[in-house]
């Protein structure tokens, strides 16, 4: 049997600062989507749902991540800094960011192509590409992490 998610359900994605009521049933759908996430994420997407808040974001963004990340690499999360590698500190391999990416275009109601990941290296790139993606502005330059990496010749 399919699961009921935001996406077959049709829950569409308010612009920020406008005012959507989350029906009972889209809610539920997007706490099952998010099941494994921590009530304060749960809470933030319906908000996010609600009122296109983009400072709901950050707690939706680094949950998710969270998730995928292997537990004994979980505590570099708890400070949350903007450098955070995704694959030489959280130890994120290429199939598991197109999972990320997957439920966050589900979560958000956002599409990401591959060409826009190509500049994505840490946990403040995605934050921040995140944000301008759902406030609708060009995708940032590379990252901080991928200039120095190119500057080093990696």
């Amino acid at each position: 049997m399919a699961t009921a998610t935001a996406a077959n359900l049709g829950i569409g994605q308010p612009s920020a600062g406008s005012a959507k009521t989350l029906s009972a049933r889209d809610a539920a759908a997007l706490r099952d989507i998010l099941k494994r996430c921590s009530s304060a994420t749960r809470d933030a997407a319906c908000r996010f749902r609600e009122t296109g808040d983009p400072a709901c974001l950050p707690t939706i963004v680094h949950s998710v991540i969270e998730r995928y990340v292997e537990p004994g690499r979980r505590a570099c999360l708890l400070k949350a800094r903007d450098e955070l590698r995704l694959t030489e500190d959280l130890g994120l391999d290429s199939l598991t960011v197109t999972e990320i990416v997957m439920l966050v275009e589900e979560v958000l109601q956002i599409s990401i192509s591959n060409e826009e990941l190509a500049d994505l290296r840490t946990l403040g790139d995605v934050v921040h590409f995140i944000e301008g993606k759902v406030r609708g502005l060009p995708p940032p330059g590379p990252g901080p992490a991928l200039v120095a990496a190119a500057a080093s010749g990696r």
